[in-house]
């Protein structure tokens, strides 16, 4: 059977990691997103399945009692959690799944599935970053100090995930995550799998 790799990617608010994701799944074939279940409404121009799965509290309780989840967090007032069935079914299809979780959860999928393969994003240097949620003209100067120190907390964990990209340049960040994801799919499981025509062919 062709297992997928489960990718974990986790990085500071503002570091870029939707769009670098975004543009990973673009450009690269059979690797996609994880949709995550969500207890927080729907809003406008979302779409049940597509941005989340949107569950009443009750639901998302029952999952969490049946094991359901490969990690699940609360945030603020909302329950976010990633479907264990829902990953194992794509991975098992010779798909490979992307989870963009804090580090977390990314701890949670470690423990549950040591095979994952984890990737951290960082900013060029604090300046950078704190220009970027600025940017954005979003948050109040109370909201992007606190998302500041968010990120430095985050960042703090950084060695607990097997790749660093630094999204300096967007383009040399995407290469650098696509090299990741060709380099694991020349790992001699996958192309055993892949060249077993060829390598029985060679050795017949």
């Amino acid at each position: 059977m062709n297992i997928g790799t489960l990718y974990v990617i986790a990085a500071p608010s503002g570091a870029g990691k939707t769009s670098l994701v975004k543009a990973l799944t673009e450009s690269t074939p059979d690797i996609s997103v994880s949709v995550s279940h969500t207890t927080r409404s729907m809003r406008l121009g979302e779409s049940d399945g597509v941005e989340y799965h949107f569950v009443e509290h009750r639901v998302f309780e029952d999952l969490v009692k049946a094991g359901s989840f490969l990690e699940y967090a609360q945030v603020f007032d909302h329950c976010y959690g990633t479907s264990r069935t829902e990953v194992v079914r794509r991975l098992s299809q010779g798909s490979d799944v992307i989870l963009e979780i804090d580090w977390q959860g990314a701890r949670q999928v470690r423990q549950a599935m040591p095979e994952s393969v984890s990737i951290f994003i960082l900013p060029p240097s604090r300046t950078t970053l704190e220009q970027r949620l600025k940017a954005r003209g979003q948050d109040s100067d109370n909201i992007i100090t606190r998302r500041m120190r968010d990120a430095v907390n985050e960042i703090s964990h950084y060695d607990e995930f097997d790749y660093l990209v630094v999204n300096d340049d967007f383009g040399r960040a995407l290469s650098d995550l696509q090299t990741i994801v060709r380099s694991r799919r020349l790992r001699r499981p996958v192309q055993q799998h892949q060249l077993a025509g060829l390598l029985a062919e060679l050795l017949g």
